[in-house]
Order: C-alpha cells, then structure tokens, then sequence
C-alpha cells in the first residue's frame, strides 16, 4: 500500500509517500524552521522559501503535489498517546479532542502533531488517517516499570507514569536485528539504544518493551541533545529557590538548555563536540564522557532487568554514525558476554539498502548490531497493518478463556513425585482438545509461604511449569515473569510436594 507519513515536529514536517512493504520512496517534503523568516521547504530537488509558514499552511501548500503520487492512507506520527491510545487508531473527529487533551503530557511535541492532522485532513478528506503512537510500543511495561514513588492518590489522578517513546523506532530495529539473527523476536532480549538529539534506552524481552529509559515525558533517561535526561530532583527545587525560576523557565532549562547543549556550552551536534573534544576542550570532553556512562549505565541495568540479553543495538544519528559513542558504550560489557571488534566498528555503515551491520568479535555472545532505523517505514506499515485489520475484523472469533492456578509436569517429575511407573490420573476433560484436569495435586512452596492442594494439568509436557496468579506471586514471594506457555527459561524455581 502507498501511504502518506507525516511527521510534524515544533518547527518542522518531515513527510514521505512510500510503499508500506518495501519502503521504497515516490515523494518526499521536508519543512525546517517553521515560523521564522528563515523558513524553506525541500520538495524533492527543489528548494523553496517560505518565511513565516506554519504547519497548516506549509502542508496545505506542499500535499497538493504529494497526494499526486497516489497514496491510500495518511499514517501520523504521534508522540504521546497517554492511557487513552496503546495501538494504532483510525483518527476522526473525537479522536482530534483526545488528542488535544492529551498536549499537556508532550506540550513540545503532540500540538505540532495534531496541527498536522488536522491540516491533512482538510487536504486530503477522502482517505483514512491513521494515528501511530510513540508511546504504544511501550504500553506491555509491567507495572513495577511504569510507576513513580508517589502517592498513588496523585499519580491517578495526574496520569503521573512512565510511558516511554521512541516506540516506533524500537520496534522497528528489533525486528531488524531478529532478522538479521535468523531468530523470532519472541526467543530474544534486546537492548535497543537510540541515539539522537532525542535518545532513549529500550529491553525488548522476547518482543514486548518491558523497561524504557525516557518516562513521563521524554526528558528522563539519556543525556540528549539539549535535555538534561535524569537528575535529582532536588536539585530542581534548589534551582527555584536560588535562581528564582518560574515553572516555564525551568521547563526551558531542562528541555532546551540542558544535556550536550548544556555541557559542552557549543551546541548539541555530537559531531562538533566530538571534533571540539579531540582539539581538547574540556567541555566537551565532559559531555562525551557523562554522555556514554548514562548510556552504558541503562545498558547494564537493562540486562540485569531481563536476566541476560542476546543483542545490543545501537541505532539513529549518533548510535549509526559514531564510532566514538559505541566504542565508549560497548568497550567495557566483556562481563555480558559482549566483545566489541573495534575494525568492525570503525567500518561500520548502514543505510536503508543496507539496514545491519555487526560490530561484535567472532567470539562474542552477545551480539553487537548497528541497525539503520526507518520510522517512516514503520509508520506506514502500521498504517497498512491496521487498516488490513479493519477489514477482516468482523469475521473473526476468538474464544478467550481464564484458567486457574494449575501445574504441568514432565513424566520424569511424576514418577519423582508419586513413584516409578505412575501416569496421571484423568478427572476431567478441558476445553482445549486432548488435555484434562487431573486427579493429582500438588502443594507449592515459595520463599514466603505455600499454596496447598494445586491441580496438575494432564498430558505430561517437556519441561515442568507453574501458572499462578499475580496475587499467588507475593503469596509465595517469587517474581513470575509473564511468558508464553512452555517458556520457562530464567524463571525462578518453587519447590513441588
């Protein structure tokens, strides 16, 4: 499918018509300093200026010749979606409302995007527009991972918790490396680093986002280019108190004023600093280096959150384009299991023709990958995806079904507990066909406490596993992970009597 991808940031749109599947381009625009004097547009080899545009204006004059191309669909990219939005959405007029009140959540970021539907929507009427959420990706963190130490009083009443961007970009560079593996993601822990003047770490644990380093809003985590990523905040407070900032000042100085901006004092273009660092400006050397220990920091931390991981991958305009940043990040993980080839590095190129390249020694365990992202491609295959969907929806039925705590059991472990030659014992059949309840039960024993008389699930299985409930979980004092059936590696262990 031919889709229209429109991304407006607070002073720019980028928009391309490409193939939903190949990501070929047929059309591209590109739209930087809206609102100044200096305003010009790149359509296609032509340059135009255009002082003083705004984003309506700039699309009503530039889609005309865009929506010549043909596209089917407009596929928007959309920052923030809040509670309201974790998937992809058909965009119509209570949508536009949702989204408007979601702006104070991304107030840099989700008015710019909703000006830009609304401009395409009034150009282009007759086809569907599609919302694609930056936050969605990250809409499977467990909860541990998405709650602030607030009164939950608050944080209810606010919204106050994590959400994470950058999603369409960490699920596209996953998918990627996967490929580039020859494995399914569903078998794999990635750690997904993009690295831009916006940066953010991302564990993708057997294809679901399970911790995140941007939060609330996309100042936390990483140094960026002009914001500060995490920091105390009492030092926020003592800032109001001695420099007698106002709220907006201080929104300025975290969002703008701060990170590599603010540390090297010449700018947030990783490219100066790293230029600037080598003639040895101090400054800059600082960034450089406060800048790759927070992003190794997340790295460790983020393996440690998954029990291990199988690759990591550096992506976007510094993780594709410095060698510096990767050496400094990936130098030091020989401890995971992750050997850098420092040639391999320094050779290293992707591009979208050529998406992967591996920097990590023959003997490395981990994998270490630069992966070009494309989240205009990823934005029209959502585009694509959901409108498919749409489509075949009202025929499908799917029976869903709630199981209590149960017990699966190899034949090795029912001779072990009930003695040499013993099978399982029917009481009745399930719904799923050939499997049944069992007379045998089992007590379960946790570090904290135990559960008594838990059924056992026939037919026997390749591995022993538990299912339990959440509140069974502190019952017994364990962490349970949530997995597909049969999936039980790094899991913790209970004892069965």
């Amino acid at each position: 499918m031919k889709v229209l991808v429109i991304n407006c940031g607070s002073s720019s749109v980028k928009a391309a018509v490409l193939d939903s599947e190949t990501g070929e381009r047929y059309a591209e625009l590109r739209v930087e300093r809206l609102g100044t004097r200096e305003c010009v547009a790149r359509d296609g080899t032509e340059q135009h200026s255009i002082p003083e545009y705004d984003h309506g204006r700039a699309l009503a004059e530039f889609l005309p010749k865009l929506a010549k191309v043909g596209p089917l669909a407009v596929g928007h990219r959309v920052v923030h979606g809040g509670e309201c939005f974790s998937t992809p959405v058909q965009i119509d007029d209570l949508v536009e409302d949702q989204l408007e009140a979601l702006s104070p959540l991304a107030p840099l970021h989700n008015p710019a995007n909703l000006a830009g539907i609304r401009a395409a929507r009034q150009c282009l009427p007759d086809i569907p527009h599609i919302a694609v959420f930056d936050t969605a990706f990250h809409s499977t963190l467990p909860r541990r991972a998405q709650y602030y130490a607030l009164p939950q009083e608050l944080s209810d009443k606010h919204g106050l918790r994590r959400y994470g961007f950058h999603g369409t970009s960490h699920s596209w560079v996953a998918e990627r490396a996967a490929q580039f593996l020859g494995d399914e993601l569903a078998r794999l822990r990635v750690i997904t680093c993009h690295l831009g003047n916006g940066a953010s770490v991302c564990a993708v644990e057997y294809g679901r986002s399970v911790e995140t380093s941007m939060g609330m809003t996309p100042v936390e985590g990483l140094v960026m280019g002009t914001r500060s990523g995490d920091i105390d905040p009492g030092i926020l407070i003592e800032l109001m108190r001695k420099e007698g900032l106002s709220v907006d000042e201080l929104d300025v100085l975290l969002n703008k004023n701060s990170g590599l901006a603010g540390l090297s004092g010449v700018g947030r273009d990783m490219r100066d600093i790293e230029e600037r660092a080598a003639q040895g400006d101090d400054k800059c050397r600082m960034a450089i280096a406060v800048s790759a220990h927070r992003l190794r920091k997340y790295i460790g931390a983020y393996a440690a959150v998954m029990g291990g991981v199988d690759a990591i991958v550096f992506t976007a305009g510094i993780g594709e384009n410095s060698v510096a940043m990767r050496h400094r990040a990936a130098g030091r993980l020989s401890f995971l299991g992750a050997h850098l080839d420092e040639e391999a590095n320094r050779n290293a190129k992707v591009s979208r023709s050529n998406p992967v390249a591996e920097i990590s020694a023959p003997h490395s365990r981990v994998r270490l990958l630069v992966v070009a992202t494309d989240e205009a491609h990823s934005i029209a295959a959502s585009t694509a995806e959901l409108l498919g969907r749409d489509a075949i929806a009202k025929e499908l039925i799917i029976p869903v079904a709630i199981s209590g705590r149960h017990i699966h059991l190899t034949q090795e472990a029912v001779e072990t507990l009930f003695g040499p030659g013993h099978t399982l014992t029917p009481y009745k059949a399930l719904s799923q066909p050939g499997q049944f309840a069992c007379e045998e039960r089992l007590t379960i024993v946790g570090p904290r406490s135990q559960i008594e008389k838990v059924r056992v699930l026939g037919p026997v299985r390749p591995k022993c596993q538990i299912e339990i409930s959440r509140t069974d979980e502190f019952k017994l004092g364990i962490d349970a992970p949530v997995r597909n059936s049969g999936d039980v590696d790094n899991s913790p262990g209970v004892t069965l009597i």
